[in-house]
């Protein structure tokens, strides 16, 4: 008799990557990014850290197409998503998979149940029934036991911290399979921070996770492997660990000691 499934092996994710081959951004005459060659997948956390001006935010936009919103700039090279270019998706459905958390929480004018619904619907026309998915994402986000009693309040009643954790989970709502997060605690507390980074490692388990932070201590503490980026160049990649103890280049050093940046 044949060996049954294992269910845990049936709802295991399928494997997801995301990254880029020389990938390069110009505005003019400046060269934002200078052939930048990295990828994320699932099971692991990748931070980038870098001063302003690195290029880190550009790079994430250049993930989902979002930098092609920018008329000003040029972009060349290659960015895949499972091995395909993303430019030969559908943007909306590229976005669904390719989720994104912003620096400063971005709740849409309604109730925060509204907030988690208002993409399902766009993507599932005539579907009903969404308190399941609702009650998933908040948990996923760990923002349930604070805002199952709330779900009719305004979303902009809401602490900052829990505003951003609410984008967290309508990001996750549409159950993507990469997830992009920009600076994302730069202006939460300790605990919403500790709450979002505890949130993270959970989440990927089952996504492929980038994380843009200004914050060392974070990318020390929450991430799998580390990218430096100065000057629009990626300088050094590497386990989080090894680079934040024994990082092989100067310029790495320098950045992480705060003898510069």
């Amino acid at each position: 008799m044949a060996d049954k499934p294992n269910p845990r092996e049936a709802e295991t994710p399928a494997p997801c990557e995301i990254g880029t081959e020389q990938l390069r951004v110009r505005a003019g005459k400046e060269e934002i990014l200078k052939g930048i060659t990295l990828s994320a997948r699932r099971g692991e956390i990748v931070s980038i850290i870098g001063p302003a001006g690195a290029g880190k935010t550009t790079f994430l936009r250049c993930l989902n197409r979002m930098a092609e919103l920018d008329l000003d700039l040029a972009v060349s090279g290659r960015v895949l998503l499972d091995g395909r270019p993303v430019g030969d998706l559908n943007v909306a459905a590229l976005r669904r998979q390719v989720g994104m958390v912003f620096s400063v929480p971005t709740p849409l004018p309604m109730t925060v149940y509204e907030n988690l619904v208002f993409g399902i619907r766009l993507v599932a026309r005539g579907r009903n029934g969404f308190d399941e998915h609702v009650e998933n994402s908040l948990r996923a986000a760990y923002l349930w036991d604070e805002m199952k009693d709330r779900l009719n309040e305004p979303a902009r009643n809401l602490s900052g911290g829990q505003q951003q954790r609410l984008c967290l989970a309508r990001s996750l709502a549409l159950e993507p399979r990469v997830l992009l997060l920009d600076e994302p605690c730069s202006g939460l507390d300790p605990i919403s921070t500790a709450k979002i980074e505890e949130a993270l490692q959970e989440l990927k388990e089952r996504l492929a996770v980038i994380l843009v932070t200004n914050n060392v201590k974070q990318a020390a503490r929450a991430s799998d492997r580390t990218a430096f980026f100065l000057f629009g160049e990626l300088v050094e990649l590497g386990p989080t660990h090894r680079l934040f103890t024994t990082p092989t280049h100067p310029r790495t050093a320098d950045y992480i000691t705060g003898r510069f940046g």
